[in-house]
């Protein structure tokens, strides 16, 4: 079977979406699937690997909201020619996968609707949720019931109803999906995969008596100093203030105690010009890209601390966890996938709950122990290679479906749209053919003007 997957969640150094393709990449590779992923990039670039894999990097912009990002726009396959076009026609996949929810979803409606006319081919399109749209709009635009309003609509009639299949990939970011699919006129499944760790990798670092001792004379650090430590992309969505506001209330602890905080990004400037103003016990180490050097770096921090109270799913709290860290985390969101009272320490999302919740561990090694050991042993069941096979059967069983080889009763569906009640079922057809008939009309209209030369 060959896939095609195409993200706009794409950094070369850091991101838990970017993990998961290369984990996709590697059990492409022992099982004989090819496998293609779309990418953005500073210029275009093929990179090929192994005999299964191929990565196309296409020359993209920086992202509006987030300039460490790029992101492909619909010109990179909306007109004949363009790069995606070539690529499909080339590669001819039998499944495409669209991890996106603002540029790059619209191919998916392009499939299905055969609108694209050179594409002589209809492969299985499926959306994957890695985030949810209302969370990132509060987190970039601002929290407002308009907002929220404008987030379920545009979920509902614009993205939904573009693929034939979704995959979420948590309960958290499912609800997003179950929400707006609730009466759709159009039917739907939504399949549940969670994501997958490196799991022998933190175990080295876990397992390494020396990795303490070291971490601490490379600090210039005392022997008796506890070590916390975060580590993930430094971008408003992270819900980072809550990190600083939690040392602050960490003053008086009676022992030596030190964040240390891993990564980069748009908020890491701000974070450090607080942090030195402020005096806090933070270490800024900047983005460690050698993963046996962070398994390391977490073999020898008790503690991690998770901020985000709307983590999509959470790879960096789980990946903590496989080194045996104990994870302090907000009581929501996808970390709740795999954390829970007895492998962690989950409470609200204040500084107050933060600071009560390190004290009470720090204060009680037995209990630390206790929940270190729940927590190594709930990683080992999202073991990467695990997962990434776990998605590789589920592509070949939603293809299956889609050609009408496998009943969807028999695929192990999370949920399906439900059909909307009889008084309201003309209602929403007729919804869905406005925005059907509409999505139509704007593509032909688009390639009218490229045929003129109207058009930008």
């Amino acid at each position: 079977m060959k896939t095609l997957h195409l993200t706009n969640s794409w950094h070369e150094t850091s991101g838990g979406i970017a993990t998961f393709y290369r984990a996709l990449i590697a059990a492409a590779g022992r099982r004989g699937h090819q496998i293609r992923l779309i990418v953005p990039g500073e210029r275009d670039h093929m990179q090929r690997i192994g005999e299964h894999a191929i990565i196309y990097q296409l020359k993209a912009s920086r992202a509006p909201f987030n300039s460490d990002y790029r992101t492909l726009s619909p010109r990179s396959y909306f007109y004949p020619g363009s790069a995606i076009q070539r690529i499909l026609q080339e590669e001819r996949p039998e499944l495409i996968e669209v991890c996106d929810k603002y540029n790059l979803h619209y191919l998916g409606g392009l499939l299905r609707s055969r609108l694209m006319q050179e594409i002589d081919q209809r492969p299985t399109t499926v959306g994957l949720s890695c985030e949810r749209m209302d969370e990132n709009y509060a987190a970039y635009v601002g929290s407002s019931r308009a907002g929220e309003a404008f987030c379920r609509w545009y979920m509902r009639w614009v993205y939904f109803a573009f693929f034939d299949h979704h995959i979420a990939i948590s309960r958290h970011t499912g609800e997003e999906l179950r929400a707006v699919s609730d009466g759709h006129a159009i039917e739907r499944a939504v399949w549940l995969r969670s994501l997958g760790v490196e799991t022998e990798t933190f175990r080295r670092g876990r397992e390494n008596e020396q990795a303490r001792a070291s971490l601490l004379r490379r600090l210039g650090l005392g022997e008796r100093c506890r070590l916390l430590l975060y580590f993930g992309r430094l971008a408003p969505e992270k819900n980072l203030p809550l990190l600083l506001e939690t040392m602050k209330k960490l003053r008086s602890y009676p022992e030596e105690m030190v964040l240390l905080i891993i990564g980069d990004g748009m908020e890491r400037a701000a974070m450090e010009r607080q942090a030195a103003a402020e005096r806090l016990p933070v270490r800024f180490l900047g983005h460690v890209g050698d993963r046996e050097e962070l398994a390391g770096i977490a073999g020898g921090c008790e503690l991690f601390l998770h901020p985000n109270p709307r983590e999509p799913f959470g790879l960096a709290p789980l990946e903590a966890m496989a080194a045996g860290v104990v994870l302090v985390a907000p009581n929501s969101g996808g970390v709740t996938e795999y954390a829970n009272g007895h492998n962690a320490s989950l409470v609200a999302p204040t500084a107050e709950a933060f600071a009560a919740a390190v004290r009470e561990l720090l204060g009680d090694r037995e209990l630390l122990r206790a929940k270190s050991r729940a927590a190594v042993a709930t990683a080992e069941t999202f073991n990467r290679d695990r997962m990434a096979d776990a998605y590789l059967d589920l592509y070949a069983t939603i293809d299956a479906v889609t050609r009408g080889r496998l009943p969807l009763s028999e695929a192990g569906v999370a949920f399906r749209s439900t059909a909307p009640a009889a008084s309201g079922r003309r209602a929403a057809r007729a919804v869905a053919g406005v925005f059907e008939n509409g999505f139509r009309a704007w593509v032909r209209f688009r390639a009218l003007g490229a045929a003129t030369g109207s058009t930008s």
